[in-house]
């Protein structure tokens, strides 16, 4: 329900960073997160965390996502650099640097058009990106790192 809620109010963002609830009065951003992370979490098993979005302070709930595009053809070629890319993928897990990573594409792909890591900092992504095979050898098309702001998880 509190999910339902907040993208209810997120649908109806204004202009003015207030946002209309489903009674019709204005409730600004910051009272809904809070309003939020009050909730339960035991009944909903739904953690959330509070920002204040004119803030630049970093979350402590921050990951970045770093997203690849593949040659189309990936699946022929990626054979020769393929273990390289996984044990670096490995041991960037093993660091806690990594918190996840696979192949990407349309639902019911059979060949990948792409890829997603989650990790925990802006220079382990980079780091991927930098040392990993697939992108020194073409495999990887292009890329780009996304910072994340996780606000709500399952604990």
């Amino acid at each position: 329900p509190a999910l339902k809620i907040a993208k209810h109010f997120e649908k109806h963002k204004r202009e003015n960073n207030y946002i209309t609830s489903m009674f019709g009065f204005a409730v600004a951003r910051t009272s809904l997160l809070a309003f939020l992370s009050s909730q339960n979490t035991a009944s909903t098993g739904i953690r959330t965390f509070q920002r204040n979005y004119s803030s630049n302070i970093p979350m402590s709930a921050t990951n970045f996502l770093l997203q690849y595009d593949y040659i189309p053809d990936v699946l022929e070629k990626r054979g020769p650099y393929r273990e390289g890319h996984l044990n670096l993928a490995k041991d960037l897990i093993k660091e806690g640097k990594c918190l996840s990573g696979g192949p990407t594409g349309d639902v019911g792909m059979e060949v990948p058009s792409g890829a997603l890591f989650v990790f925990t900092d802006l220079a382990s992504a980079e780091k991927f990106a930098k040392e990993d095979p697939y992108v020194e050898n073409g495999i990887v098309t292009g890329f780009k790192i996304n910072e994340w702001n996780v606000l709500l998880q399952k604990e």
